[in-house]
Formats: C-alpha cells, structure tokens, sequence
C-alpha cells in the first residue's frame, strides 16, 4: 500500500539532495520566510517544506495534481488532521514502550516485534475507520486513490488473519519445533511448527494419548537452559525477522503518510496566516512550457508580506510570450521586490500550491535561477566583477530551454558601456537558447539597445515615480529613462538643500 499524495506514481523521499542553486534561491527569494509561515514552530513541517518547495514540478498535470489534493485538505482540515495524527501516535507509542527492547535474540525481537505490530494495527483500524467515513467527501484523484487501497487492503479478512497470527505468534502454549539431522548428527533446519487443534473427543485425548518422550531440565542447570534456548532461538530465527519486516513495512508506511501530508498542512498554515491578514492568494493556471504564457494580476511579495505581516503594492504582469523583461526605473521603487515575488510565484506554483497574487496563468520553467548581485569578496580572491561572472557561468551551465533566470543588477560592478555590452552578449544568447529572462538594471545602454531593435519578445517595465518624487511601488509597462532618479535619494538622505 503506498500514500501517492504528492506524486501519483512514486513516493517523496525528504532525504533527497537538494538541487544546487538551492542555497541562492533561498537567499534571494527570501524563502526561509515561508518555511518558518508553513512550519508554524514545527521544525519537522519546515524541513519537508524546504525539501518539497526545492524540488519543483515541470508539468502541469503534476502541479493540477497536488493542486487538487491542496484544495482537499483546505476544504476538510479536520480528517487529514486526524490521518496526521496516527503517525505521530505510533512514534510517541514507540517511544513510550519499545525504545531499547530489541535485542540481538530472535526470542526478543519476535516478542517486541509482536508487540509493535500489534500496536500498528490499532492504528491500520483507525486509519480504515476514517477511510470509510469521509472517502466520499474527498473529490481529488490523489486522495480518492489512497482511500480507495486503503478500504482495499485493510478489510475485514485483512484484520482477521492479522489478528490470529498475532495471538499465535504471543507462543502462550509455548513453542513446537522441528528438526532434520544434519552431518554428524548436527541437528539443521529448526522450523517453527503451528500446533494443530485436535478434533478427537476430550475423552479420547486424554485417555488416548499417543507415548512420548520428553525430558525436564533441573532448575539448576544453567548450561541446560541456555542450551534449550539456543534450540528456541534457532526456531524463531526465520519467524522473528518475518515479523519484524512486516512490523517495518507498516512502520513506514505511516512515515511516509507524515512526510507526504506535512507539506500540505505546512501550506494549509501558510493559507491560514494569510487569510488572517486579509490577504488574497488564487491557485495558478500551469500550462506547458512550450506556451509562453505568463499573466498574473495582483502579484505581491510574499516574504515581505509575512515580515509586514500586510500585502505589500500589488503589481500586474502580462508578460505572454515575452523572453526578457527589462525593468527599469527610479532606484528604491519597488523593482528587487517585483523580482522577488516573481520568483516566489513560481517556485509556489510548481510545488503544486497557491500563490500570492489574485490570478496566475503561466507556462511552467524547467528551472527557476536566480543572479543577484552579492557583497565584496571579504577574502580578496577575487574582484566582485570577477565573482559574478564566475556565479553566471555556473548558472548557465545548468539552464535549459524554458529555464527562468532572474537577473537583479547583474554586471553592475564595472562600468555601464562594459557592463551593457557583456549583458546584451548573454542575454543574446539565452534567448536564443529559450531561456525566459527577467532583468532588472540601471545600465540605459543596455536597455536602449533592445528598445532601439524593437522586438516583439521583449518587455520594459518601469518603476513608477510621481513628479513630486514619491514612489509609488507600481511597475508599469514603459520605456527605459536616461536616470534612474538616484538624486531622490540623496535628497531623502541629506536633506532638500543639500
């Protein structure tokens, strides 16, 4: 029996290794604010967060798949609560009573292990019970298949045969062995014997006794017992790990009901806090890459949003079939912040949840990369300009077509006709390759560059500015200008006389 809540063919491992530009993606993205909203405290919801979110889907069937099961767990909150539960039970239970009882003896281990599954089984019956209770409230593929093999496999006959080996297997009458001769006399193949329930009258049984052999061991002797022991272990050996398997088959099972289910209460917490602040959210339209759809309207920075703890300036988009989009504009006017939502916005839609904006309909990327300009190197082994290209040539080497690249003042540490001529070289090149390019920068060469060939696949955002030099947060779709209105700030800064 598997869980298939997050794919609907395999399991989710939350071992995996992380992708390589995972540790950018976070410190650029702001992403460890959302796994601490998901988490709610709870360190375990986080790390499955973090390990689901750094693994996107790249199709869109997948996305509408989760997207399904989400939408389940929102509208029934208390069952899948209930289903969580039962794993956490079966650990505190193993703490509380078979932490350090197994042993290296088959007698020990079979008795633990009869002990465990046991338990286990208590918990397979409430897992059955919530089954046929609430299998039919449930309207997603992913949930509809998991009740369904769970009323399946755990019926009636399923716990009845459970039942009676487990109450053989407590070996109250004591245990019936057999034994070959082996070389030598060496006894060899111990097999543990089911002691068959005589159907002869009582009278008979008693008066009708087939003779026996049998033999007592004295009290005393030691060597004797554990003679007699070792015989016992030898007979339970192949028992013992059969028992403990199935105990471990189960044991992993509700394992993996946690970690699958974590990642959907982490993002049922996530809504939760939203909705608290009165903030909308909407699940996306994932379309194949091919497409180069991408529209979203009321976008917000989500991470900003949760430090606020209030929606920042909404923005809209409509970038459909645009490969660069250049965002220009007057400095501090809100452009790292659209950047940053834009990112989230996608690693939130191919993880199969909701994003933070009031509509989303994109094609889903191959890849979400990030290059954002970083501090000095405090190591001096390499000039800043240096450390860039190195991060860029590493990136490039790991896109792919349909790949999305976020570009945040990248080349900015050297010099404007240096820097725009290097920066029209790659992004030349990337789209050329299929790569969609998201490029906020100052340099006006460059973006003067692609206003002057006019081509249909390219975008310029601006930052809005009024006249009396406030800002507004607002990009909108506009030409790049000469000056990105750094005196604002000087003024801010020092004063208006200055």
């Amino acid at each position: 029996m598997r869980v298939f809540l997050l794919y609907p063919d395999s399991d989710f491992d939350p071992q995996a290794s992380l992708p390589w530009q995972a540790e950018a993606l976070e410190q650029d993205l702001g992403l460890p604010t959302v796994y601490d909203a998901m988490a709610n405290g709870d360190k375990y919801l986080r790390d499955v967060a973090r390990s689901v979110l750094l693994h996107p889907l790249d199709d869109p069937a997948l996305i509408r798949y989760r997207q399904a099961v989400m939408q389940d767990v929102l509208q029934h909150p208390e069952v899948v609560q209930a289903l969580y539960r039962l794993p956490l039970e079966a650990q505190r239970r193993k703490r509380e009573q078979w932490l350090g009882i197994f042993s290296r003896s088959p007698s020990g281990i079979l008795s633990s292990a009869v002990d465990l599954l046991s338990m286990l089984v208590e918990l397979l019956r409430a897992l059955k019970t919530l089954a046929d209770q609430h299998a039919a409230d449930f309207a997603s593929e992913g949930f509809r298949r998991f009740f369904a093999a769970v009323q399946r496999e755990l019926d009636a006959a399923y716990f009845a045969e459970v039942e009676a080996h487990l109450a053989a297997l407590k070996l109250r009458k004591g245990v019936l062995l057999s034994a070959e001769l082996g070389p030598g006399n060496e006894a060899t193949h111990y097999t543990l014997r089911k002691p068959e329930a005589s159907r002869k009258p009582i009278l008979k049984q008693v008066f009708g006794r087939t003779p026996s052999c049998g033999f007592t061991i004295p009290p005393r002797d030691t060597h004797g017992s554990q003679a007699l022991g070792a015989i016992r272990d030898r007979g339970l050996n192949e028992v013992a790990n059969a028992v403990a398997q199935a105990a471990e088959h189960i044991d992993r099972f509700l394992k993996q009901l946690q970690a699958e289910l974590a990642f959907y209460l982490g993002a049922a917490n996530l809504a939760a806090r939203l909705a608290a602040w009165n903030m909308p959210w909407a699940f996306p339209t994932p379309l194949p890459p091919d497409t180069g759809a991408l529209e979203i309207r009321g976008l917000y920075d989500l991470g900003l949003a949760l430090m606020q703890q209030q929606r920042g300036v909404p923005n809209d988009l409509q970038a459909n079939g645009k490969g660069l989009v250049i965002i220009t504009g007057a400095n501090r006017g809100g452009k790292t912040t659209f950047l940053r939502a834009v990112g989230l916005a996608y690693v939130l839609m191919q993880a199969g949840l909701f994003v933070p904006a009031k509509a989303m309909r994109a094609s889903v990327a191959s890849g979400v990369f990030t290059h954002f300009k970083r501090e000095e190197d405090t190591t001096m082994e390499s000039g800043k300009f240096d450390e860039e290209l190195a991060r860029l040539s590493a990136i490039v080497e790991h896109l792919r077509p349909h790949s999305l690249l976020l570009c945040n003042e990248s080349f900015s540490a050297t010099n404007e006709r240096e820097g725009a001529a290097i920066a029209r070289q790659v992004m030349d090149m990337l789209l050329a390759h299929g790569v969609r390019v998201f490029f906020v920068t100052h340099f006006y060469a460059f973006a003067q560059a692609y206003r002057a060939r006019a081509e249909e696949d390219v975008l310029f955002l601006r930052a809005e500015r009024l006249p009396d030099g406030r800002r507004t947060f607002k990009l909108r779709p506009a030409l790049p200008l000469s000056t990105s209105f750094a005196v604002d700030v000087y003024r801010r800064v020092f004063g208006s006389g200055a």
